[in-house]
């Protein structure tokens, strides 16, 4: 018999009775599970138990999780989410909750050919570099973007959060600071604590439903920003047709993952409807802490926030607290 996973363990049992239990086989295929390879004599009794254990390991492991997120625009092969989950055992859906608009696009690029006029960038969202990218569509400005205006901006300071906000600003030729800050609030501090009160404004382009927190935190303590809105955010308009089918087809998963504020206000009434009794056996887990705060502010029980705003952080969340079923879950 062969179980496939990530490690492999043979139990060639002479004398079974010797070395092996029940409860040492359960912990044995939990733990190192993934090829048991079982010689022709090993006692029937010690199969069934180990049968048993399969079983048991099987409820724990392939549970489905649910991420409410847009897809990783320019990217190759299956989400980092749905892949990272999968290395724990999981099976990951994603479902679009956001759509966007670009808007002001004639403003941005005349103030992107400007750096002279502003004292440094700041990017807190992939979609405000996107609206940046659309900019440089045209042939002549990509040449004149990458001839000299790219480099003046370079010789100041470009702030941004998070890796895949850093990675697209990287695309643009651009150095980027702050990618492992994870929130606005905590590359509002970086920021202060580099700039002056006396340098050209920063430039933020942003979402119409940013939080104030970093333009709050730099106007206190005198940093000076130009902000403009760049992109209006919606909800998807196939959300609610999406959440319907996947609940159909799945029934509620064993954990749900929430990626930002907006996607707790556009989709929790919806999660909840659907999932009905099975609400309280899901867990729940936030990107961060400030998506975190909103799920709490809804009433709603977050079992786990990931350590930092990455793939690789929130799957080893999920799989932990997949680990340890509250009480209203049944095994």
């Amino acid at each position: 018999m062969t179980v496939l996973g990530c490690s492999s363990l043979c139990l060639h049992a002479h004398r079974p009775h010797a070395f092996c239990s029940s409860e040492h086989l359960a912990l044995a295929v939990f733990f190192y599970g993934s090829i048991i390879e079982i010689s022709p004599w090993f006692d029937l009794l010690y199969s069934s138990q180990l049968i048993s254990s399969l079983q048991l390991f099987k409820g724990l492991a392939n549970m489905h999780v649910l991420l409410l997120k847009e897809p990783r625009d320019g990217e190759s092969g299956p989400d980092p989410y749905i892949k990272e989950l999968a290395t724990h055992g999981h099976k990951a859906t994603l479902i679009p909750v956001l759509s966007f608009k670009f808007v002001s696009l004639n403003t941005l690029s005349d103030k992107l050919f400007q750096p002279e006029k502003h004292g440094g960038l700041v990017f807190t969202s992939p979609r405000a570099v996107e609206a940046v990218q659309m900019c440089l569509e045209a042939e002549e400005r990509r040449e004149e973007w990458n001839s000299s205006v790219k480099e003046k901006w370079n010789s100041k300071s470009i702030y941004v959060v998070g890796k895949a906000t850093a990675a697209l600003v990287g695309s643009l030729g651009l150095k980027a600071l702050g990618e492992d800050t994870g929130t606005a609030d905590v590359l509002s501090r970086l920021i202060i604590e580099r700039e002056d009160t006396n340098i050209p404004p920063l430039f933020f382009p942003c979402g119409s439903i940013k939080r104030e927190v970093l333009p709050t935190a730099l106007k206190g303590n005198g940093v000076p920003l130009e902000t403009l809105t760049v992109y209006q955010t919606a909800e998807h308009p196939d959300l609610e047709k999406n959440l319907k089918n996947y609940f159909t087809e799945q029934g509620a998963p064993a954990s749900v993952a929430f990626f930002s504020p907006s996607g707790v206000k556009f989709c929790l009434e919806a999660v909840r409807r659907l999932s009905g009794d099975r609400l309280t056996q899901i867990e729940f887990a936030a990107i961060g802490p400030t998506t975190r705060d909103a799920m709490t502010a809804e009433g709603l029980r977050v079992s786990c926030t990931a350590e930092k705003p990455t793939a690789e952080h929130l799957a080893a969340a999920i799989a932990k607290a997949l680990q340890q079923p509250p009480a209203g879950r049944s095994a």
